[in-house]
């Protein structure tokens, strides 16, 4: 079965309201075995909504409307499709009963307009509002299935958890659902992941391959349709063992979390500890790591060195270092080290990352906007230094610099 999403509601093109719903109904049909192809937007005017339905019915199986049922006059979802269908409206009785009581209940008068979100096709299937007050609609016609939805999410997803799971189970049939596996890596792009995996993408017939980036991480979402979880499993993890031969070294997880997550997770299970210190990232490594809950118990602290002096008081770097006519300079491979090496003496750590470079939006010391210098200290090791050469704007490149840092402490992790 083919779907397309409309959403309906002239605050959505306006940006005044960001479409969410279109996402969780894209996992819900997925869910279902249900085929997303389209998804549209369109005002709270009844000659564009009606050409938005003609098209959408030329294309899908299912036209999914979310918006529009409330008891507004701009709320149009129901009169325009019960014209298109040359179908009446009716009142559902039930659902008239409740806003009455609700009225009743506030001691508010129920103006006639409050009427119109009890209003449903003649034919059709009205799905309870559990979380609200607008019937939602199920009905077929000529081969097309339409489903209308409450806009406010709350709403929508309480439907979608009852009365219309329900009746979209019913539509579908013994369609086969769809099950996924997200696959996270870091220290490759999204293109150099596909060239790896090329062919596998190329030649995917029940097992699908799809790869998407987030900044400074890549997802591959591994999908397959089965009879069961049990036949989904076997065919997801064939195709999982064919992805670990070519980049297993860049696979962090397999599921869908941030890299920080695995790390605390690989620091808790060895009982190894971590610290950091920061110049031109600002605080951002440390920040990132603490957004996991539990922390504590690993990262011990880190210190955000802004300026030359502040690298001397806190971390001990020699000013002849920094400053001065044949100084290697704050941005240089020998301050990164020093200032690792030193932050993990400090604090007494098993790990430190230390971080200094040209974030921009001007040169420093000499040196280009993007060019930073990471350290990975651990115990009993060698320290590590990585000079990166970034791109992007001063917060792309924050980001950046802490994503290869946090891969670098992830492989030391591993090993």
């Amino acid at each position: 079965m083919k779907a397309e999403i409309i959403a309906v509601g002239t605050e959505l093109l306006l940006g005044q309201i960001v479409n969410t719903n279109a996402q969780t109904l894209s996992v819900k049909l997925a869910e279902l075995g249900i085929d997303v192809y389209f998804q549209s937007v369109v005002g709270d005017n009844p000659g564009r909504l009606r050409e938005a339905i003609e098209i959408g019915r030329k294309r899908a199986d299912l036209l999914v409307f979310t918006g529009g049922l409330g008891p507004t006059q701009d709320d149009l979802t129901k009169e325009v499709l019960a014209q298109y269908l040359n179908r009446s409206l009716i009142i559902h009785e039930p659902s008239m009963d409740k806003i009455k009581a609700l009225f009743s209940e506030r001691g508010t008068h129920m103006v006639e307009s409050n009427r119109k979100q009890a209003i449903m096709l003649e034919a059709s299937e009205p799905l309870h509002n559990n979380a609200g007050l607008a019937v939602g609609v199920g009905v077929v016609q000529d081969g097309t299935a339409y489903l209308l939805l409450p806009g406010p999410p709350r709403e929508l997803k309480a439907m979608l958890a009852s009365s219309a799971d329900q009746w979209l189970r019913q539509q579908i049939g013994n369609v086969k659902p769809l099950y996924s596996r997200i696959l996270k890596f870091a220290g490759i792009g999204e293109s150099n992941l596909e060239d790896q995996l090329l062919d596998l993408i190329e030649q995917q017939q029940e097992t699908t391959l799809a790869p998407y980036a987030k900044e400074g991480e890549v997802a591959l979402r591994v999908s397959v349709k089965a009879e069961s979880e049990a036949i989904a499993e076997q065919k997801i993890n064939a195709a999982v063992i064919q992805i670990k031969e070519r980049v297993g070294h860049h696979l962090y997880a397999e599921q869908d979390i941030p890299i920080e997550v695995t790390i605390h997770q690989l620091l808790r299970s060895s009982r190894r500890t971590l610290a950091s210190a920061e110049s031109c990232t600002g605080g951002l490594f440390a920040e990132l790591i603490t957004s996991v809950p539990g922390s504590s118990g690993e990262f011990k602290g880190g210190v955000v060195t802004y300026t030359n002096e502040m690298k001397h008081q806190l971390l001990g770097i020699p000013l002849s270092m920094l400053e001065g006519d044949g100084a290697a300079g704050a941005v240089s491979e020998q301050t990164a080290r020093l200032m690792a090496d030193n932050m993990r003496q400090i604090a007494n750590t098993d790990f430190a990352v230390s971080f200094t470079g040209v974030a921009g939006p001007g040169t420093a010391e000499g040196k280009p906007v993007g060019l930073v210098y990471i350290a990975l200290a651990q115990r009993e090791k060698d320290t590590a230094v990585y000079e990166l050469k970034l791109g992007g704007d001063r917060e792309m490149i924050r980001l950046r610099a802490v994503k290869a840092a946090q891969y670098r402490l992830w492989q030391a992790l591993t090993q």
